[in-house]
């Protein structure tokens, strides 16, 4: 693995302007930046942490409601058996993690949780699959799901592996709100996380899903071992899409014995990623996508209450709650309110209500 030194820029940093960044490159549909080089956000990494902190708090009240946090629950609704070779993934079956593949959960399961998760709290409801791709077999089920979802006032979000054109068209004729496919990573260093999918088979699966309508949620995992580089070419690769995703997941990895990645950074200072270099990427991926939700993923449970406060300055604006994230620990809705009162923070009551991005022209 390379060695995650955070080098500096040469010479002096250089402070940017981030409202000045904005306007002057900015694009004619939202006003947001899609044209950021990787130098620009290799100095955005690179500036004094107070600085960063202070433009990404300021680039957050700009464009979020400050102090407010959309609480998000996401439920496996296949698990197992899936035949990507991803090295971070407990669910692969090319990794001897213990995880056991089940069936497609009945459409009445899904529901209950999904009433449970909004009757604690929840706006946002996520489901995921452990596929390559789902089935046509399997669509009347996803759709049911959806709709059922969407019933209870929550906001929806499928993650389902590759679509086909007609596949996201379906899900948005459902209503489907959000579709989440991740990069994982800087695309130089894909190969080395997964061989199994292309990077550009992701762009391709979120062109299909922008063009049928769906909001787009595109993010990754950190603490794989990589270097500052990579994450600044992760950054780049989201802040660069065409439209920015809507939502941006930053997960930080949990090292699951059995996996590839777990094995091999397992017992090693790479096993989890510094606590102010992940706040510093959730800054930036604020300064860089100031319209998207950025939201905390996996990874929480092993952080600090001192380092989560961080990242809600730093522009963290969602979170997903409850014990488990699809296979891994999460903190608890105990835990989490606990925090919540310490901070001041509010759950956010659907100021961000349920949409369908418009299709791609």
């Amino acid at each position: 693995m390379p060695d995650p030194a955070h080098p500096g820029a040469d010479g002096a940093i250089e402070e940017h302007d981030v409202d000045t960044l904005n306007r002057t490159h900015a694009s004619p549909s939202d006003g947001t930046r899609t044209d950021w080089t990787r130098e620009e956000i290799a100095a955005l990494f690179d500036l004094p942490f107070d600085e960063l902190m202070w433009q990404a708090q300021g680039v957050h009240r700009a464009h979020h409601a400050a102090g407010q946090v959309q609480l998000c629950t996401l439920l496996s609704i296949k698990t197992g058996g899936c035949p990507e070779d991803c090295g971070y993934c407990s669910q692969s079956v090319h990794a001897d993690s213990g995880v056991k593949a089940t069936k497609l959960m009945d459409v009445r399961a899904v529901l209950q949780r999904a009433a449970e998760a909004r009757d604690a709290g929840s706006q946002r409801f996520c489901m995921g699959a452990a596929w390559r791709n789902p089935k046509d077999r399997d669509m009347d089920a996803i759709v049911a799901m959806i709709e059922g979802v969407r019933a209870m006032g929550m906001e929806t979000c499928m993650t389902l592996g590759m679509l086909t054109p007609e596949q996201a068209e379906r899900l948005s004729q459902a209503g489907l709100d959000y579709y989440n496919h991740n990069i994982d990573t800087a695309p130089e260093r894909y190969g080395e996380v997964i061989t199994t999918r292309s990077f550009d088979e992701r762009l391709d699966t979120l062109a299909h899903v922008r063009d049928a309508g769906i909001n787009v949620c595109c993010g990754g995992i950190v603490g794989m071992g990589e270097t500052r580089a990579d994450r600044v070419g992760f950054v780049h690769a989201l802040a660069t899409l065409p439209r920015h995703p809507e939502s941006v997941p930053v997960n930080a990895l949990v090292p699951v014995r059995g996996t590839v990645l777990g094995d091999l950074l397992a017992d090693t200072p790479l096993a989890k990623i510094d606590d102010i270099e992940f706040v510093r990427t959730v800054a930036v991926a604020r300064i860089t996508m100031p319209r998207s939700m950025v939201r905390l993923s996996a990874g929480r449970e092993s952080m600090s209450e001192a380092t989560q406060a961080l990242c809600f300055m730093a522009g963290a604006n969602s979170i997903f709650t409850g014990d488990k994230l699809l296979t891994a620990g999460n903190r608890g809705d105990r835990a989490d309110a606990s925090l919540f009162a310490k901070l001041g923070l509010q759950p956010m009551v659907a100021e961000e209500p349920m949409r369908v991005c418009e299709a791609a022209a």
